[in-house]
């Protein structure tokens, strides 16, 4: 066996640059450093002790999260991963003998977070820093919800009615409740059922960026999120939306608030779209379908992204961040010229 040497890592560190590692252009093009004023907020309680060691740094944290969120991988798995791979590493600023966060510190940070209610606010400071630098939100808007598995929960038919009347059953102690997700829901979509949350995203057409969200359990019709998320700041008052959006409260709400609406109309039995209506969806589908490429990115890079986590409030910050980590890197493509 061949002992590597400093030059080796190197070597190999180019030729991965070589093949195009994405967290290279990533590292480079993200401006970390303004994100550490909000992440400084969980440092904010003081140490019982001088003792020990120094917590991580705050953005090297913030870091790991969003390798997290790119690649879809829980705190175990981070964690070995950063050991086991040299891109990791480089992205992170970590050598060999640098010490890697383990799981459960990678938990705790995250549900610092959660505490503190910060992700939304970190994913608000990177749009601010977004429209500051030349990609404010442009040529219209367009909204729709995406399902987010949570895990199946086996109780009891008595016990879910219960849980749905928002109360807890009777009987579970209290280690029993912080293991069971009593906020997901279940929900239909093309005749499957689902068991989770929903990812409702509003993006700008010019530039495919998730420009807000909002996270609830999967029983929320689509529609029900709508015009709270929509921009204000947008260049354009085109909103365009797929036919769940599509009823006489929302077309009536959107005119009072000066939107132009382009949702799109769905036949129904005995009464099937004409040619002209079909037509209609098919030249809105065109700018809609810029939302499907950003939930088809985000599946196609880390997989369907499956909760490792209960409740709705952790749930909320495991897909925020995701959101959030899939600005950072479509910015990155579009410095680099891509549309």
């Amino acid at each position: 066996m061949t002992n590597n040497g400093f030059f080796d890592i190197e070597f190999r560190l180019r030729e991965l640059e070589a093949c195009g590692d994405p967290l290279v252009k990533l590292n480079q093009t993200i401006p970390w450093e303004e994100f550490r004023p909000r992440l400084l907020q969980v440092r904010e309680k003081p140490r019982k002790s001088n003792a020990g060691r120094a917590p991580f740094d705050v953005v090297l944290m913030f870091k790991i999260l969003v390798l997290q969120s790119l690649y879809n991988l829980g705190d175990d798995a981070t964690e070995f991963q950063i050991n086991d791979r040299l891109s990791f590493m480089r992205f992170l600023g970590l050598g060999l003998g640098d010490k890697v966060p383990d799981a459960k510190t990678i938990w705790d940070f995250r549900d610092e977070l959660v505490q503190r209610e910060l992700v939304k606010s970190l994913f608000e400071d990177f749009d601010a820093y977004l429209r500051a630098h030349g990609f404010e939100a442009r040529k219209g808007q367009i909204v729709d919800a995406s399902i987010v598995r949570a895990p199946k929960q086996r109780n009891s038919r008595e016990e879910n009615q219960v849980i749905k009347d928002g109360e807890k059953p009777e009987g579970w102690s209290e280690n029993k409740q912080r293991q069971k997700d009593t906020d997901a829901r279940w929900t239909q979509r093309r005749g499957v059922s689902f068991y989770g949350y929903k990812n409702h995203i509003d993006v700008d057409v010019e530039h495919k960026l998730i420009r807000d969200y909002d996270v609830t359990h999967a029983a929320v019709h689509d529609s029900q999120v709508f015009t709270e998320l929509l921009d204000e700041n947008n260049t354009s008052r085109d909103v365009w939306a797929d036919s769940a959006y599509n009823s006489s409260e929302n077309k009536q709400r959107l005119a009072e608030l000066g939107w132009r609406a382009h949702l799109q109309r769905k036949g129904v039995r005995g009464k099937p779209l004409s040619d002209r209506e079909a037509q209609g969806n098919r030249t809105r589908a065109k700018i809609r379908s810029r939302i499907e490429h950003v939930f088809g990115v985000q599946a196609q890079r880390a997989g369907d992204l499956i909760l490792r986590c209960v409740g709705l409030a952790r749930a909320a910050a495991k897909i925020g961040l995701r959101n959030l980590a899939f600005n950072l890197d479509r910015y990155r493509l579009l410095v680099s010229g891509a549309r």
